[in-house]
């Protein structure tokens, strides 16, 4: 196809030109006038000047403001209110601008400016941003630009990213007081090999008796501790980089993904809240008329875990060999009885979508209730472990001096 330079109005008046692809100059003029710019001037441009216009957005700034989760989230809305007051794209996108504190996202909403006003569509000028809209975001507006129901695929996605922020949250604030109580219980630990245990040691020392053999170990694992603490730290540096690289690869964020959902008490609350975001997605997608085929593939990336995103790629292989929905929900072993029936219930009736909403709210539910029970469920096993480290630590420690007391007795 042939480049095209153009010159034209806008539908608020202003002079606006670029560069587009077309067959003929008259393909160009009607995808100007699809996108509300009357075309003043039209003709023949070299190729070079296509791919300036495409790179002339990427840019490399490395303190740039990033586009935080929460400003799609607000963009989001604020575009769906606009729309619905019956502003056109263009204007909306020039009043976000103008409002926008966040210095690169103000930048993004120019570039899809200049996008619209070379005659793409919005879903192709979003693709242009791949790091800030997901796949799964460009699949609603396109939908919503075949159906001419853009402004309400804003507003349904405005509340699947607030459900989808609302349980992000959900699932943090589950980890986190197992993590500080993990956290407090290392650094207890630390603080005994290195300053009590020594304080101790030279007690013993004194002592000249054989210790037992649990206060041999404890005093190994101290004088380890103090004298290589270098090499301790080093290792779990080098254990972190480790770690860290093989989540990278799509094998090791397979396995972690895996294990995450076997994670006694938080891996089933982990489970729960990422079969709720796909079953809101799902509904969402097949309310707005994406095809199921689809909205399986663009699902899957919303998951956020690489082991169930599997598991719905191989749903939709399944469903498009002719099994239903049902028969390949059972085949992944993911879903609960209930929300299998809940699926068969929806098929039937012709309205899975419905069912999907509910299977997203049961999901939310049973996370909420999880998380309200979180303490309750964690208190044995940490009391438990708090215990054992105690118990260890009091064996090693005084059973030396009650034999030192035994000793003094005696005499």
């Amino acid at each position: 196809m042939a480049a095209f330079s153009y010159r034209g109005r806008n539908g608020v008046g202003e002079v606006v030109q670029g560069v587009l692809e077309g067959a003929t100059a008259g393909e160009v003029a009607g995808s100007l006038l699809g996108s509300g710019v009357t075309p003043l001037e039209i003709k023949a441009a070299p190729a070079s000047a296509l791919k300036k216009k495409e790179g002339s957005g990427a840019k490399f700034d490395f303190f740039a403001e990033k586009i935080e989760h929460i400003d799609i989230l607000l963009f989001t809305r604020q575009l769906y209110t606009l729309l619905k007051a019956g502003l056109p794209i263009m204007r909306a996108l020039v009043g976000l601008q103008e409002s926008c504190v966040n210095k690169t996202m103000k930048a993004m909403l120019g570039q899809l400016r200049d996008s619209l006003d070379s005659g793409r569509e919005l879903s192709l000028a979003m693709a242009r941003h791949p790091k800030v809209f997901t796949a799964f975001y460009l699949a609603m507006v396109q939908v919503g630009e075949m159906t001419g129901r853009l402004e309400d695929v804003f507003l349904r996605l405005f509340e699947h990213m607030e459900f989808e922020r609302f349980m992000r949250e959900q699932v943090k604030s589950a980890l986190r007081y197992p993590s500080f109580v993990v956290i407090a219980m290392v650094i207890a630990m630390g603080v005994v090999n290195v300053m009590v245990i020594p304080a101790f040691a030279k007690v013993f020392e004194g002592m000249h008796a054989e210790l037992p053999l649990l206060t041999r170990i404890l005093i190994g694992t101290s004088n380890f501790m103090v004298n290589w603490w270098y090499v301790i730290a080093g290792a779990l540096g080098a254990l972190v980089f480790a770690f860290r690289s093989w989540i990278a690869t799509a094998a090791g964020r397979y396995t972690w993904d895996r294990w995450k959902l076997q994670i006694p008490i938080a891996g089933k609350i982990v489970r729960k809240a990422t079969l709720a975001r796909f079953a809101r997605s799902f509904a969402l997608a097949s309310r707005s008329g994406v095809p199921v085929i689809q909205a399986m593939t663009t699902v899957a990336e919303t998951v956020d875990n690489a082991y169930l995103a599997e598991r719905i790629e191989r749903m939709r292989d399944t469903i498009e060999r002719g099994e239903s929905v049902l028969r390949a929900a059972i085949a992944t072993g993911a879903f609960t009885p209930i929300v299998l029936q809940m699926i068969a219930v929806g098929e039937e009736s012709g309205s899975l979508d419905e069912m999907m909403e509910e299977v997203a709210g049961l999901y939310q539910s049973e996370v909420e209730y999880e998380l309200k029970t979180l303490a309750q469920q964690i208190e044995p096993i940490m009391i438990t472990m708090l215990g054992a480290m105690v118990l260890v630590l009091a064996l090693g420690i005084f059973l030396p001096l009650w034999d030192l007391g035994k000793v003094a007795v005696k005499k």
